[in-house]
């Protein structure tokens, strides 16, 4: 039987939420077109890390995560109601840039095929 850390849970029903509400709830909060890639929770489930994704350039980001930051209480206390847990953890947003790299690597793939077949 395998076994699940409480922290495990609760971190992803608050990604589930989260991803929720703002897609739902915030949609003038001006946050483009976003992701909620992870959630990292302590054991103590009294600090949340979540990890982001966004598409678009570089000041798109920028904004995104400002809007986040500015937001963060009303989604903390409204996710808090949804999940109703006693404590609710606190929430930092991170952009999450490995979606980012993972196409970077792709086009770079890309580029050397190209190469190779221009060779051949």
């Amino acid at each position: 039987m395998l076994k699940y850390k409480r922290a495990d849970r609760v971190a992803e029903l608050l990604k589930e939420e989260v991803s929720k509400y703002l897609l739902f709830e915030l949609k003038n909060a001006d946050l483009g077109f976003i992701t909620i890639t992870n959630v990292k929770i302590t054991d103590d489930l009294r600090h949340a890390k979540i990890f982001f994704s966004v598409l678009g350039e570089k000041q798109d980001i920028e904004k995104a995560e400002h809007n986040l930051h500015q937001y963060a209480g009303r989604i903390r206390s409204e996710v808090g109601h949804r999940l109703g847990l006693r404590y609710i953890p606190e929430m930092v947003f991170l952009y999450d840039d490995s979606l980012a790299y993972a196409a970077h690597i792709q086009t770079l793939l890309e580029k050397i095929n190209r190469e190779k077949d221009e060779k051949a």
